[in-house]
């Protein structure tokens, strides 16, 4: 679809000038997060590569730049501000949280039953309010408004504010300063806030640099707009570990900004992006979370291609993750990625026969982190034990070469990872 068959953007969409002043207004609560080169990733994708660590934020998500503007642009506005209200599935939860904190004023937000415990704590010790309501944000935006009309408490939009979208983009602008050749910025992208915000602060000052919004696989409403400008339908009970991104409403303000502004929109699937969240932690020490981790995950996926005169900047947007998620997404991303198998091997049920399997495991320079015997069970032969290993391997091809091994000692072995 052609930019020109856009209509110009509305008059409230803030231009260059007044998205400066709102980072400079709101950078007494707000953190400049590092930005650096990752050498390894640089080395991978043969193209300097720059981490934007906004999980490094406060609140652990870039929400507290919108959310801290739009709070004060309200008590501005309304001095008789009673409070405010939120739908959220956790990032902006905290951000709201904080602002009203840091403003005096109390905050109510409603989240999905499902929230990961993590975020409700977190907004809860801030002194937020916190009510859970249905499966999914839509389900949760009902009883927002119904709290908001009934209280009389301001609503704030996590995304679809045009003073949400101004108070993100002070991060775009973070992004051009400490990268002034950047040619490509690669964005996460959910309901379209931050997204909107970095295209407004990049583009209004270099029109070339190729933006790139990221959704997951399973909700990407976004994934032909771009084409025709239509909106896809989610499933109702699509599901994906990148929850900070599971919004299945595009907003107004973001579509228009995005229609102009942004170049290419990809998805990715929880494989790629519990990859990149091992990938993450191995080589920035720091956690993302699903929604933070799948800008990384587009172009370990290969959706996003570098040209070696490009300079990329990756915007880790959050890491805000359960922590009782934080062990099986290692292990997914592990397994998914080569490093992490596990097998049932028929062997023997006579002394020695296991020392000699495991010894063979240690000649491929494999860990066993885990053996399990079953014995008895139907598809046992009689005189015969399963072992089951689970083993950290280097690769695929490593995995298939242990597979090799066995199968050339007369072994049975079946690939449980594989099945």
């Amino acid at each position: 679809m052609s930019r020109n068959a856009h209509p110009a953007l509305p008059p409230e969409c803030p231009d260059l000038a007044r998205l400066q002043a709102v980072a400079r207004e709101i950078s007494d609560a707000v953190l400049r997060t590092l930005q650096w080169q990752n050498d390894q990733l640089t080395e991978e994708f043969g193209a300097p590569v720059w981490l934007k660590m906004e999980n490094l934020q406060r609140t652990g998500s870039f929400k507290i730049r919108g959310a801290t503007h739009k709070m004060r642009r309200l008590l501005a506005a309304r001095s008789d501000l009673r409070g405010v209200v939120a739908v959220s599935a956790g990032n902006h939860a905290q951000g709201v949280a904080r602002a009203a904190a840091a403003a005096g004023v109390s905050a109510t937000v409603v989240m999905p039953e499902n929230a990961p415990i993590t975020k409700i704590q977190s907004c809860r010790r801030m002194g937020a309010t916190i009510l859970l309501h249905g499966e999914n944000l839509e389900q949760a935006r009902e009883l927002a408004d119904r709290v908001a009309a009934e209280q009389d408490l301001a609503f704030m939009h996590p995304y679809d504010d045009w003073d949400v979208i101004a108070g993100q983009a002070s991060c775009g602008l973070e992004m051009l300063e400490d990268c002034p050749d950047m040619t490509v910025a690669v964005v996460p992208l959910g309901g379209g806030g931050l997204l909107s915000g970095i295209a407004l602060a990049l583009k209004l000052q270099r029109p070339e640099i190729r933006i790139i919004g990221v959704q997951t696989e399973t909700v990407a409403p976004y994934r032909h707009f771009l084409l025709d400008g239509s909106f896809e339908t989610c499933a109702p009970g699509a599901h994906t570990i990148a929850d900070g991104i599971k919004v299945k409403a595009p907003g107004v303000c973001t579509s228009a900004v995005i229609a102009r502004y942004v170049d290419e929109i990809v998805t990715v699937d929880d494989n790629t992006i519990a990859e990149a969240i091992v990938a993450t932690l191995e080589r920035t020490r720091t956690i993302a979370e699903g929604a933070g981790a799948v800008g990384l995950a587009a172009l370990m996926a290969g959706k996003v291609r570098l040209a070696p005169q490009d300079r990329a900047v990756v915007v880790i947007s959050g890491g805000n993750v359960d922590m009782t998620l934080v062990g099986r997404s290692i292990d997914y991303g592990l397994a998914s990625s080569g490093r992490l198998m596990s097998v049932a091997v028929t062997i023997p049920d006579s002394p020695g026969r296991l020392l000699s399997l495991l010894k063979t495991v240690a000649a491929l320079g494999i860990n066993v982190r885990h053996v399990e015997h079953r014995r008895g069970e139907l598809h046992v032969p009689v005189g015969k034990t399963e072992v089951i290993l689970q083993m950290e391997t280097r690769d695929f091809a490593h995995q298939a070469e242990l597979i090799a091994t066995f199968s050339g000692e007369g072994l049975h072995v079946r690939n449980l990872m594989a099945d």
